[in-house]
């Protein structure tokens, strides 16, 4: 995938906003502990992996039972 202006109308809309100012992120400030913010994306990531190791380990128990409990067929016809 290419990145920038390809045809005419958007060379036109890049020379119009190239010295927009659309962000001051020098003025704000952040209404969320960046600290706090990690942590919490720390704990999703801990609570996800868990999650997908649990069910690694239910699809195989599941597995096992279903192995265990299945009843195969003679494959002669007789």
């Amino acid at each position: 995938m290419a990145v920038g202006a390809r045809d005419y109308i958007d060379k036109l809309l890049v020379k119009k906003y190239a010295d927009e100012k659309v962000d001051n992120h020098d003025t704000m400030e952040s209404l969320v502990d960046p600290n706090k913010m990690l942590e919490v994306m720390n704990d999703v990531a801990t609570i996800q992996r868990n999650m997908f190791a649990l069910s690694q380990r239910l699809q195989r128990t599941c597995y096992a039972i279903n192995a265990r409990s299945a009843r195969y067929k003679d494959g002669t016809n007789g």
